[in-house]
């Protein structure tokens, strides 16, 4: 474990998860570099030249390390190949899409200093225009909150606040201080080492979206505080990586929810309403999946006018 680190170097090895980030990566290695004490790419069989960017940028900088997959593995596997291979006593892992604030890092490694069972800290994912993005923040997406947020429920939080209640948090106020919460995105995770060898590592049954909230999920079971520190911005350009397959993202989205739902919640909701899940979901992607389909036969039909 590497705990000497030069001053000004937080003891936090980065894990970045690429896969055709194009060049914002190389943004995003050069926020860490000055804040981290090293930093593992991952990379999940890019096609584009994200890594060859990275190699001209950084060519001999021995903080870095680009670890190729032949395939795409998947977020997770890849985060866990990362955690493997990283030294330091704490992990962040970072989305290829976001760039750290000046002291951002160090601001969340003070945070999880402040209190031993603080397993996981997020900081405040920002938009370019300096809004805050939603999922830096929330409640867990039991079924009963995402049948609210999916039906547009949530608007009724003003009069039952208990009943209608959105999880997500950030057009609440934000709060002045760094505050416990119930999950954090997985664009922005920065762990304690001692959570993941307790929790576990991230599970590989999922292969993109929902691993994080199942991360979240078995820390606090486990025990441990997940904090939100509002103090430590992240621009996070959103759905870089994702954009350009986004039925096959849709896809393992709602795939991952299946697995949510009946990994942590089949025991405390009846079979039936479980059925209505599951069909809510599926039926939920194939809207989504025919609006991109959609989409892409209207630019295809203006392009070849």
């Amino acid at each position: 474990m590497n705990d000497g680190n030069p001053a000004g170097i937080t003891p936090v090895s980065v894990v970045i998860v690429n896969y055709n980030a194009g060049p914002l990566l190389a943004e995003c290695i050069q926020s860490a570099l000055p804040q981290a004490a090293e930093i593992r790419v991952v990379d999940n069989a890019s096609t584009d030249l994200s890594l060859e960017l990275c190699a001209q940028r950084f060519t001999g900088e021995p903080k870095l390390e680009i670890i190729r997959n032949p395939v795409n593995a998947g977020f997770a596997a890849a985060c866990n190949i990362g955690a493997r291979a990283a030294t330091s006593r704490y992990l962040l892992f970072l989305n290829p899409d976001c760039v750290l604030g000046t002291g951002s890092l160090e601001r969340m490694v003070q945070v999880l200093d402040t209190d031993p069972w603080a397993g996981m800290a997020g900081g405040l994912l920002i938009n370019d225009d300096g809004t805050e993005q939603a999922g830096g923040r929330r409640a867990i997406p039991d079924p009963w909150r995402s049948f609210v947020r999916a039906f547009g429920l949530y608007r009724l939080e003003r009069y039952w606040p208990q009943l209608f209640y959105d999880f997500h948090l950030h057009k609440q106020p934000l709060p002045p201080a760094p505050v416990e919460v119930e999950a954090i995105s997985g664009a922005l995770m920065l762990v304690r080492r001692e959570a993941i060898e307790d929790a576990g590592l991230w599970d590989e049954n999922y292969f993109l979206h929902c691993e994080d909230m199942d991360w979240c999920m078995r820390f606090r079971q486990k025990g441990w505080k997940i904090l939100f520190v509002p103090d430590a911005p992240v621009v996070h350009h959103k759905g870089t990586c994702s954009r350009s397959r986004p039925i096959f993202v849709e896809w393992h989205k709602h795939r991952g929810m299946m697995r949510f739902y009946r990994k942590f919640f089949r025991q405390q909701y009846p079979g039936a309403l479980m059925w209505l899940v599951v069909l809510g979901i599926w039926l939920r992607f194939g809207v989504v999946a025919s609006l991109h389909a959609a989409r892409r036969a209207g630019r295809l039909g203006r392009e070849w006018r």
